[in-house]
């Protein structure tokens, strides 16, 4: 009779590890979305994820629309930190299926940002993005 129960359980534990590895290794989709990031912020009472939101705008004038997202890896969520304000790409990952808020709050899963150049303001009409001129050198002071 033990030893019935002990199989049981471990077939369901290795059932649900297997379904946790399907769950986190397959994505539903995957693509990019640009904007700019508007919020970043490390949340969770256990697991602790980054979530954020995406302000994208399609048309100069239009309602900007939000895309939330959330970030796993440290690594991206520090380059995403460093270009708020900037206009960006998100690649991401959907996930599907992962039970709970421990692997965040949204099925979003941002795995790179790319910062852009460029706005584009309608179909042909690009507008650069200024860049940052170097600063000043004072002259040294001669005595």
């Amino acid at each position: 009779m033990f030893v019935r129960l002990t199989l049981v359980l471990a077939a369901i534990a290795a059932l649900l590890a297997l379904y946790f590895w399907a769950a986190l290794s397959w994505s539903f989709s995957s693509g990019e979305r640009a904007g700019w990031v508007q919020k970043l912020s490390h949340k969770g009472w256990i697991c602790k994820t980054w979530e954020g939101e995406l302000s994208l705008i399609s048309m100069p004038g239009a309602s900007p629309e939000k895309f939330t997202f959330t970030i796993w890896n440290e690594d991206v969520a520090e380059r995403v930190n460093k270009v708020m304000g900037k206009r960006v790409a998100l690649h991401y990952e959907e996930k599907v299926g992962l039970p709970g808020s421990c692997f965040g709050e949204t099925r979003y899963y941002v795995t790179g940002v790319t910062v852009s150049e460029e706005i584009p303001l309608a179909p042909g009409i690009i507008v650069p993005t200024p860049q940052p001129q170097p600063a000043p050198v004072a002259p040294a002071a001669s005595k």
